[in-house]
């Protein structure tokens, strides 16, 4: 953002190496040092004439970056008193005519350093203009304009903020992104902003502005950090429950915001809400520039949450002849979680999920936990998990599964993650094959002419690099009113140290998929294995494969037509297990085998919706007669 346009030059090139040489792009902000400000804006008399919009430009970094700035006049709009960016926002009320320059800006006055002034206060602020990455300079995120080391003079008080800008289904473009220059890395910072054409560019040009959002539907609940996600573009994408869908990489949902809130919690609780709700009021405030979800409205008045009553889901029970398998990520369990999270889930099992004969389980922690004693088996955390279902009025569950090595297989240190399999012994068996470990990979045989695992239970490929820090996948033969069933669980690597859709690289660098691809490379030659072995075979692949319906992930583990994803047999709109920064979109799914065509699929939606949560996932049953 930069009233004058930066090359796309050598002269860029030396504003990026100054901002660097000044450790401003460095992600760390710079300390609070109100005579460095001072001083050095004293010295440079040329300092004296910059307003905001000189500042901020018309490019995503500022022109004047690592240069000092003196009597910038404007009216405070906005306070941050709390946490460790502390600062304020203030806003020339004096706006040039360049759309792509943003006449508001964020005042870092330092991590325990509480601004003394008020909303409302005109000032003049002095200081050093920085350009701070949230995250550093690895996250890939955009960088936030702002003045450190400050100098403040109130001149007066009492002043109305400058008229917000209304954030809107029609001011916001449809388009998500310009495409990144390759020069530069994919990079779109060098770009010169067009508000009316890329929505990044629009939210940009408004970065530290005063904005508001009317009466909005909710379409990421309530976290446990006090951010909530609206979408000014009530039709866009929307799914069958009241959320935005994520179905491709090239069809963004550009109407989502999220929402954070200045009034102190003590003073205001923040609202708690549910996806379909409605931000009734809306919200106005300066907006900023996170680490975690990017454009966010720091909403100096909050209006009202309007509940439009979202139940959680529950799926039919199966029939006397259909198989039922499921799949649930009951995020990090161990003994030492309440247990009332326990009775929440195991009443999950019974009421929503109605009572699965074959339930793949992951991220089930050891038996101490998060404690990284050494332990690895998990015998504790699985009783108490089926004790649970049981007084819940569901059946005695059976479990088979394979410890990991310690801290080999990813997750929380010492957690020592797994999946496991619960099984109903009074509709089906489980075919044993002894020999199975962590290190030790089942095989395929052929036996009375069908496909038959030689370790059951056994991990697939586990010394494949692919599994390298990351949980193998643990197959298992089951007996179904006479027919083999063979299953897979698995948890793919995560999506850790990707580069959020704000990313200044568009498209985003998706790094972990690289893992993922290789993983889905190893459980599809798997299953081909058994299906040249007997093509017949009915073979399901489940779990958090921690990928998209759509992605490169998830074609490849269909590759050669071994596998179908079932999710892709539901509508559209009910095709998402897991809300992200706004965002319904599939995770968790479950794939068939060539030989079971027809089958009842379910994305069970009793949590990722919902403030209150016993898992961030939403579990996924698929019924069909062997």
């Amino acid at each position: 953002m930069s009233s004058s346009v930066v090359p796309r030059t050598a002269a860029l090139a030396a504003l990026v190496a100054a901002a660097l040489a000044a450790g401003l792009l460095a992600g760390s902000a710079a300390s609070a040092d109100p005579a460095a400000g001072s001083d050095s804006a004293a010295a440079d008399p040329a300092a004296a004439a910059v307003r905001i919009h000189d500042i901020q430009g018309a490019t995503r970094v500022s022109p004047l970056v690592g240069k000092p700035v003196a009597e910038v006049p404007g009216i405070v709009t906005g306070v941050r008193a709390y946490g460790s960016s502390r600062g304020f926002w203030f806003q020339d009320p004096q706006a040039d005519e360049n759309p792509a320059t943003s006449e508001g800006i964020f005042v870092f006055t330092g991590q325990g350093s509480t601004p003394t002034v008020k909303t409302g206060d005109e000032v003049r602020v002095s200081g050093t203009v920085a350009e701070f990455v949230p995250g550093g300079a690895s996250s890939g995120n955009q960088s936030l304009t702002q003045i450190s080391r400050p100098t403040v003079t109130v001149v007066s008080s009492g002043h109305e903020p400058p008229a917000p800008v209304t954030v809107s289904a029609r001011s916001v473009p449809d388009a998500y992104a310009p495409a990144g220059d390759p020069a530069a890395g994919g990079s779109v910072n060098a770009l010169t902003l067009r508000p009316h054409a890329y929505a990044l560019d629009y939210y940009e040009s408004l970065e530290g502005s005063n904005v508001r959002v009317g009466t909005s539907r909710i379409v990421g609940a309530t976290d446990p950090f006090s951010e909530l996600w609206v979408t000014v573009k009530p039709f866009e994408n929307r799914s069958a429950r009241g959320g935005a869908l994520y179905n491709s990489y090239a069809s963004q949902n550009t109407g989502r915001l999220q929402i954070q809130s200045l009034i102190p919690i003590a003073e205001r609780p923040f609202p708690k809400a549910d996806v379909g709700d409605v931000l009734t009021g809306g919200a106005e405030g300066p907006l900023d520039f996170n680490q975690f979800g990017g454009y966010t409205l720091t909403a100096r008045t909050l209006g009202t949450v309007t509940s439009r009553e979202l139940e959680r889901e529950s799926t039919r029970p199966q029939r006397r002849g259909e198989l039922a398998v499921a799949t649930y990520n009951v995020e990090n369990l161990d003994p030492s979680d309440p247990q009332e999270k326990f009775d929440a889930l195991g009443r999950a099992v019974v009421g929503n999920l109605a009572s699965p004969d074959i339930l793949a389980l992951e991220e089930i922690q050891d038996d101490s936990g998060p404690k990284n004693d050494g332990t690895v088996d998990s015998d504790a955390t699985v009783r108490k998990f089926t004790e649970a279902i049981v007084a819940a009025g569901g059946p005695a569950y059976d479990w088979r599964g394979i410890s990991p090595e310690n801290n080999k297989d990813g997750g929380q240190p010492g957690g020592n993650i797994r999946q496991v399999f619960l099984y109903n012994p009074e509709r089906v068996s489980f075919t044993d094959r002894p020999g199975g470990d962590a290190v030790t990979a089942t095989g395929v045989a052929r036996e009375h002419g069908r496909a038959a695992l030689t370790l059951s239970p056994g991990r697939v490929d586990p010394a494949n690099s692919a599994w390298e820090s990351s949980r193998k996948p643990l197959a298992g033969e089951f007996v179904f009113r006479g027919r083999p069933v063979i299953v897979i669980a698995n948890h793919f690597a995560s999506k850790g140290g990707d580069e959020g859709l704000t990313s200044h690289r568009q498209p985003p660098n998706r790094s972990s998929e690289v893992q993922r691809l290789a993983q889905a490379r190893s459980v599809n030659t798997f299953v081909k294995e058994i299906l040249r072995t007997d093509r017949r075979a009915d073979v399901l692949v489940v779990g958090d494969v921690n990928d998209f319906e759509f992605s490169a992930t998830t074609e490849t583990l269909t590759d050669g037509g071994a596998l179908y994803p079932a999710v892709k047999s539901l509508p559209k709109k009910d095709r998402y297990s897991y809300v992200y920064q706004g965002n319904s979109q599939v995770l968790d799914q479950i794939l068939t085998s060539p030989s079971i065509r027809d089958f009842s699929y379910d994305s069970v939606h009793i949590n990722a919706e919902f403030a209150e949560q016993n898992s961030d996932h939403d579990p996924q049953v698929l019924r069909f007669r062997p």
